[in-house]
């Protein structure tokens, strides 16, 4: 699928389920890999983008396994194995510092279900040694105008395959959305996220690809 005239298409895609997710663990910075339900995840995004008949130019993803092999997965569904594809450490997880590695049940009888809750929902308050969405976006969205966006412009189609909080800052960007707003959006794993773009970077479409 090509842009229609002047547009370009951007997929925005949420990694499958980890390992860590499966666990219910802060996972952040940290490097587990897919689930088997992620792997299905990852399979399903690709044959969904597939059957839309999307052809991509550039693939984007993070330094994190759990993303690069979800995009692995979508472009063997897609046939487009030799993809040129950038890995950058600016498109991971929002770092989730001293909660990392733990369950979230457990964190929660450390720290209080209030404190958690804020570190988790709120849009600038980060948790002990990390990163606030806000702190995410400061790093995902200087990334994307320099190195996304002019693909983009340049009339291509752009597949990013990244994580909640890294595409959060991208969406909040990309559909104006407050901090508050978008803290509140839930990303479900392994669903492609499609914008149309004009060459002004206004979003002219978005849908979720689901079955």
């Amino acid at each position: 699928m090509g842009g229609s005239g002047r547009d370009s298409m951007l997929v925005l895609v949420r990694h499958g389920e980890s390992e860590w997710n499966k666990l219910n663990l802060f996972t952040g910075w940290k490097d587990p890999d897919l689930s088997e339900k992620g792997i299905a995840e990852a399979r399903q995004a690709g044959r969904l983008l597939k059957t839309e008949g999307f052809h991509f130019d550039i693939a984007f993803t993070s330094d994190l396994k759990r993303a690069q092999n979800t995009l692995s997965i979508i472009l063997a569904e897609l046939g487009q194995t030799g993809l040129a594809t950038v890995k950058d450490q600016k498109l991971n997880e929002r770092d989730y510092g001293d909660l990392s590695g733990l369950n979230k049940d457990d964190a929660r009888k450390r720290w209080g279900e209030k404190q958690v809750h804020i570190w988790r929902r709120s849009y600038d308050v980060p948790p002990p040694g990390g990163e606030s969405l806000k702190d995410t976006a400061a790093r995902v969205l200087p990334y994307y105008e320099a190195r996304i966006w002019p693909e983009i412009a340049g009339g291509r189609n752009v597949l990013v395959v990244a994580h909640g909080n890294s595409l959060r800052a991208l969406i909040m960007k990309l559909e104006g959305l407050t901090g508050e707003q978008i803290v509140a959006r839930e990303l479900g794993t392994g669903v492609p996220i499609i914008y149309r773009l004009t060459r002004e970077g206004i979003v002219a479409e978005r849908r979720d690809l689901v079955a």
